[in-house]
């Protein structure tokens, strides 16, 4: 029977395995092959050390911490090229390895106190990795492995997140952490003793993710960054580090962008960027070159990777935030470094952005994304939170510059003035406000650092209740400003490249054209040019519709904050009730305006987006457009106001493709109640924009109008409120809406009629082949340019006159009375006559083209328009004085353009009883016109103080004007008021109300009127008694 095997001691166990943990030996090694003994060193120094002090030669936990020392200070042959690093994860696993033998020990004490050896052996290791990466020179690194630029830690830390070696070689590929040493690693509560270590690993991170696109690797720095801030240690230090706000007089929006710890990870985009900064590798080029020749399964699949990219990235940075501002420690940092990024990039909201002193649009849609999902948690259905929003944060919080923008309603002076009364004993402090806004509006400029940010508005936020604001709070507004300054500015850049696009295809479809018909080497330079401009847009627009169109989430997450926006701004003035206030609460009129221009250039782009307006809730948005559009005392600027009509235009539900839009216009109580009528309004409002471009913007803007208002004609209930409208304000709103109709339909017809002649003469000119190849070049260029311009000129305003004609036809149909009105009725008559005399006159045939449908001029549907409205007015005329205003017109009106226009409604198929009417009514006027003349005859020479100045006619009701008393006929200056409201002899304001009867004047014209025709009377009598005289006479000779 063998000899049992003797008992080991607890002190021989515990040498036996600080032997094994940490490689070393205090005795001889003997030779062996294997590779653990080949690995073990002897400690010969620490060996006669132990046995100078008279101690058994054997290790324990008492000069563990000497052996480790005297290990990584020496230089040992049998070490390799291990780095000290290296070694001592090394010993962190063999004791987690032995941790897993101990734990079968039998005996409990002794497997206690083999736990503590481990336990104490673990803490030695990582204690001495800190004190090693921090102070790398204190042991000697050997061969190679001392050769790595980056920190194996870091390479530690991607092991554990999941990944690889993002660098791409170098030092310690294939590296694991073992089971918990990162985590001891990192517990440390000592500050101090990580900083430095930290503060390394971000650096290191932050250079790992520069210049990289969508498509480069940062998957595994955001996660080892993710992963560095949950621990305590590591967030305090990352927003403590001396670039997490860079400093610096030089220190602009691109450099925080490229130079701060997370600008890089911001910096990650799929959006086109400024060619020295942009990312690698190119999304573009791998994605979307030659776009058009691919398969579509391949845009597709492209799509869906770059939008799962993005939205990964979104994720990872919205919680590296989350976790940052969830404690009180780091909180302050986070918010600092948002507001510097936002305030030092404000330029970005310019029509031109400096793309080398501003941060990319990728930076600033990846951050709008982010900051979104912060909004998350008061984004709920019922936005119960919207309570902690504070008004005053706009004028008192010195974190953000608001104070510079434009404001709703109020001037930067009654701002000032608002305040100043709500602290007056604060003066000074308000001249500061002043002052910054000056700075603000002057430059635009942001400062260097947060603290010079701090420093321009330090007294202003002072003279507040020093109120701590939320976090809700501060992230509305802020979300507010990076979505401003990013995603909707990423749709403004998207539309303006669309544009550049369309500019481009024209100019490229003339240039093939031309050189189709005169070949020339410089016209193909120019087509190789332009095509590979377009490959290029090609490629910008795919990179922003992957990134931005084709993310419903982050569309839609957008939406929800501009919900809460709208739903907190109509707290503001009181609430959702209508009519609104007399006046405007300056809580609302000193908001920034971008606010709600944001707000509706989302929605209007939201809505051209197929399903990303699915399940979302708009009746809160429709509630504000109605209490607005037609508000100038609430909302000043009319672009503005008009932004808001385009949105309800991209709901119709033709143009919308969806049914449940049609509900916010047929079954949506304030809608039915108030949107006609403030319709109307704004488009009276918006003649007068006070911009030098207003003439031209209002076309666009009442094109928006009246599509709206044909569709709203054909709902019964709208069509009913017209109608009350009409009738309420038949000289008010009403009478203006349809004195600026008829204007827009004038001009707009005879410009494009116009239009039509010059084109004729430019075809013309091409036709003549042998003629126009004479002519140089350059010549031919410029007048092919010509005439396309001139097609697309005729074709708007072609489409606009056709809109304005359908309006009054439809209209006039059921509303009469307003058009009949002495200060209307001629005007309207006038423009029906020269219409029908453009139409069916003597000079039709000069406008007759090719492609008439080409450019929207269909004038038989045109014609039948102009006739329907004679007849619809004829039918309301109850007084007869239609037929007169309509034989007064001296420039068109001519008694056989009735006739004329009859036989072309024969010929094209108009119904019979239309064409009788109008006969009659061009019969009406024809007698009109003879009675007129007549009337004239007996008037005889009208003094000149009997006639109106304006239109040299015997005036009927002579009223005074009140600033140049000058007397002239009611209906002549109430015309002219409806199209401006000043005396028309010295520019004074004037009003309808302000005019003053001449009651004296007016007897005297109507006694002369009966003088007049009292002198004709008797003069036919006495010519009466003359003839029957004669006859008498004639007979007594007979």
């Amino acid at each position: 029977m063998a000899a049992a095997k003797p008992q080991r001691t607890p002190q021989e166990v515990e040498d036996i395995i600080i032997r094994k943990i940490f490689l070393v030996s205090i005795t001889e090694i003997a030779n062996s092959n294997t590779t653990t003994n080949s690995k073990i060193v002897y400690l010969e120094l620490t060996a006669a050390e132990i046995l100078s002090e008279g101690k058994e030669l054997r290790l324990s936990r008492d000069c563990m911490e000497r052996v480790l020392i005297d290990r990584l200070s020496g230089e040992f042959a049998g070490a390799g090229d291990e780095s000290p690093f290296q070694y001592l994860v090394g010993c962190y696993h063999r004791a987690h390895e032995e941790g897993k033998k101990i734990s079968n020990m039998k005996d409990k004490n002794l497997r206690s106190e083999m736990e503590t050896v481990v336990r104490q052996a673990k803490k030695l290791c990582v204690n001495y990795c800190r004190i090693h990466l921090a102070n790398p020179e204190l042991f000697p690194s050997r061969g190679s492995a001392s050769t790595g630029a980056n920190s194996p830690l870091l390479l530690l830390i991607f092991a554990e997140v999941g990944g690889g070696n993002v660098f791409g070689g170098g030092g310690g590929g294939g590296a694991k952490s073992p089971p918990g040493f990162l985590e001891e690693f990192f517990r440390d509560p000592d500050f101090d003793s990580l900083d430095k270590i930290l503060k390394g690993l971000y650096e290191e991170l932050r250079g790992s993710v520069m210049k990289v696109s969508a498509l480069g690797n940062f998957q595994d720095s955001l996660r080892a960054l993710l992963y560095l801030v949950r621990f305590p240690i590591g967030a305090k230090s990352l927003v403590n580090h001396e670039w997490w706000i860079p400093k610096g007089v030089y220190v602009n929006g691109r450099a925080i962008e490229m130079t701060s710890i997370l600008g890089p990870f911001f910096h990650i985009s799929a959006l086109p960027d400024q060619a020295f900064f942009k990312g690698q590798p190119d999304v573009g080029q791998q994605c979307f070159s030659d776009a058009s020749t691919r398969r579509p399964a391949d845009l597709l699949s492209s799509f869906s990777t770059i939008k799962t990219v993005m939205n990964n990235l979104y994720d990872g940075l919205a919680e590296v935030l989350l976790i940052l501002l969830k404690s009180q420690d780091t909180r302050e940092n986070v918010l600092k470094y948002l507001a510097e990024v936002i305030n030092i990039n404000a330029s970005r909201a310019h029509i031109q952005v400096d793309p080398i002193t501003c941060a990319s649009s990728g930076m600033f849609v990846n951050l709008s994304a982010v900051v979104l999902r912060l909004c998350e948690p008061f984004l709920d259905a019922n936005l119960t939170k919207r309570d902690k929003i504070d008004a005053k944060y706009v004028h008192y919080s010195n974190r953000l510059k608001l104070s510079g923008l434009t404001a709703l309603h109020a001037s930067s002076e009654e701002v000032i003035e608002w305040l100043n009364s709500k602290n007056p004993a604060k003066t000074g402090a308000t001249n500061q406000y002043n002052d910054d806004q000056k700075r603000l509006q002057q430059s635009q400029e942001a400062s260097s650092s947060g603290s010079n940010a701090d420093e321009l508005s330090n007294e202003n936020s002072a003279r507040a209740e020093k109120t701590k604001y939320s976090f809700i709070c501060e992230c509305f507004f802020m979300t507010a400003r990076v979505l401003n300054l990013g995603l909707l500015k990423a749709f403004s850049d998207f539309k303006h490249l669309v544009q550049d696009i369309s500019r481009c295809e024209d100019a490229l479809s003339t240039l093939k054209a031309m050189q189709e018909r005169t070949p020339t080497p410089q016209a193909e330079l120019d087509i190789n040019r332009l095509e590979k401009e377009m490959e290029l847009y090609s490629q910008e627009k795919l990179c922003y519709e992957a990134q931005i169109l084709r993310d419903n989430t982050l569309i839609q997450n957008a939406l929800s904050f501009y919900r809460l926006m709208i739903v907190w701004l109509v707290g503001l003035v009181g609430g959702l009730k209508m009519p609104l206030p007399p006046t405007c609460p300056m809580e609302f009129s000193t908001m920034p305006e971008h606010f709600v221009e944001d707000a509706m250039e989302l929605l209007i782009f939201a809505s051209r987006i197929p399903k990303a307006l699915d399940g979302v809730v708009l009746d809160e948005f429709m509630n504000f457009i109605i209490m607005f559009m037609a508000s100038p005392e609430f909302i000043k600027n009319p672009y503005l106001r008009a932004k808001m009509v385009e949105v309800l235009n991209c709901w119709m539900p033709r143009r919308s493709g969806s049914t449940a839009t049609a509900t916010l216009f047929e079954g949506h109580q304030l809608s039915l109640e108030y949107l006609v009528r403030n319709l109307l309004k704004l488009y009276v409002d918006i003649e007068f924009t006070g911009s030098h471009t207003q003439f031209y913007d209002k076309f666009n803007i009442r094109h928006n109008i009246a599509e709206l208002l044909e569709y709203l004609w054909q709902v019964p209930s709208h069509r009913n409120a017209w109608r009350q409208i009409a009738k309420e304000e038949e000289k008010g709103v009403y009478l203006n809406f349809l004195n600026f109709l008829i204007n827009d339909s004038i001009y707009l017809l005879d410009e494009s009629l116009n239009k039509i002649l010059e084109l004729k003469e430019l075809e013309a000119e091409m036709s003549n082949t042998v003629e126009w190849e004479r002519r140089p070049v350059q010549e031919r260029q410029e007048r092919t340019r010509l005439f396309h311009s001139q097609e697309n000129i005729i074709r708007i305003d072609m489409k606009l006159a056709n809109e304005d004609v359908s309006m009054l036809a439809f209209t006039s149909e059921q509303i009469t009375a307003p058009f009949l009105l002495p200060e209307m009725v001629e005007r309207v008559a006038s423009m029906l006559n020269y219409f029908l005399l453009q139409l069916v006159g003597p000079q039709r045939k000069s406008l007759s083209l090719k492609d008439p449908e080409k450019y929207e001029f269909r004038p038989k549907h045109l014609l039948k328009q102009i006739v329907h409205i004679y007849v619809h007015l004829a039918r309301g005329d109850t007084n007869s004085i239609f037929p007169a205003a309509i034989s007064k017109d001296g420039r068109s009106y001519n008694d056989q353009l009735f006739s004329a226009g009859a036989d072309v409604l024969h010929r094209i198929g108009e119904d019979g009883r239309i064409i009788q009417e109008f006969i009659q009514l061009g019969a009406k006027a024809k007698v009109a016109a003879s009675e007129a003349m007549d009337t004239e005859a007996t008037l005889g020479e009208i003094p000149d103080e009997f006639l109106d100045p304006i239109q040299y006619t015997l005036m009927k009701d002579p009223v005074i004007l009140p600033s140049s008393r000058i007397t002239v006929d009611r209906p002549v200056i109430q015309r002219h008021l409806l199209s401006d409201s000043t005396d028309p002899f010295n520019r004074s304001h004037l009003t309808a109300d302000m005019l003053i009867p001449d009651d004296e004047l007016k007897a005297r014209i109507e006694e002369f009127v009966r003088s007049q025709e009292m002198k004709k009377h008797l003069s036919l009598q006495s010519t009466k008694a003359t003839i029957q005289t004669t006859n008498g006479e004639t007979m007594l000779i007979d």
